[in-house]
């Protein structure tokens, strides 16, 4: 899993989204779905208490919606899962929190402050393969010298 991720961190540092919006949980879900998928890397997501909008099942494949339960903290729930990281050393953690990218440090995992992370998933290009990218000149050249030969 690489990206472990702080979402109030997240949330105060990007563009767009304010944390006195009652709707900021699901506008970052929604814009880390699209990241992840353009990036086609997975993650999870840690927020405090509660669930947006009584919605029960936020996760998919690439995004995982964890909430801490009362009396523990998102911050809580990161290092943990840090800690128990089998491959801490594949893991990036995004925080803006000293004591948070303290103790995930300390576990062996990576630490992306959250402004640098925003600034990448709200300028991640859209990853085409070629099917989607459609023929270069040189093969668009080469099938209308094919299609000459036959008429």
């Amino acid at each position: 899993m690489p990206f472990l991720i702080d979402s109030h961190n997240l949330i105060g540092q990007t563009p767009g989204l304010r944390l006195d919006d009652p709707d900021d949980e699901i506008k970052l879900i929604e814009q880390l779905r699209g990241y992840l998928a353009r990036v086609k890397k997975r993650g999870i997501v840690v927020f405090d208490q509660g669930t947006p909008g009584g919605q029960r099942n936020l996760s998919t494949r690439a995004l995982t919606v964890r909430f801490a339960r009362p009396p523990r903290t998102a911050d809580d729930v990161i290092i943990e899962i840090a800690r128990q990281e089998r491959n801490p050393r594949g893991l990036t953690v995004v925080t803006s929190d000293t004591h948070v990218a303290t103790a995930v440090r300390q576990a062996r995992a990576q630490v992306k402050d959250a402004a640098s992370f925003a600034r990448e998933m709200q300028a991640a290009p859209l990853l085409l393969d070629k099917k989607q990218k459609g023929l270069s000149a040189a093969e668009v050249e080469a099938w209308e010298r094919e299609f000459k030969k036959k008429g």
